[in-house]
């Protein structure tokens, strides 16, 4: 089980990685939603904002009001910001949960 840090780090290097590639996301995806990302084995949760293929303003905490919210194990967390697991492949196992409407979630499949 991974712990509250490494999850925490683990969605600053994935907002690093979209910052990154923001400038090319940007003409691609219109999406600008609240997002909250549940860690379901830790009891821990944090929050930020997408917008413009960016991961901004990321703080601990949840966001019940969020548009989009994920959860999951810390394990899996880390295996999908590292690329190790699919997560189409994810939900369909039912290791990551994701709501959001189906509009939000085609953009966010592009922006991951």
């Amino acid at each position: 089980m991974a712990s509250v840090d490494e999850c925490r780090q683990a969605l600053q290097d994935l907002a690093a990685r979209l910052d990154h590639n923001a400038e090319t996301v940007r003409e691609r995806i219109d999406l600008d939603r609240t997002l909250a990302c549940r860690v379901t084995d830790l009891g821990a949760a944090f929050h930020g904002r997408l917008a413009d293929g960016r991961l901004l303003d990321l703080t601990d905490g949840d966001d019940p009001k969020a548009k989009i919210a994920l959860s999951t194990s810390s394990d899996d967390l880390l295996a999908l910001v590292r690329g190790e697991l699919d997560v189409t492949r994810a939900v369909a196992s039912k290791r990551v949960s994701i709501k959001a409407n189906p509009f939000d979630l085609l953009k966010l499949r592009k922006l991951l």
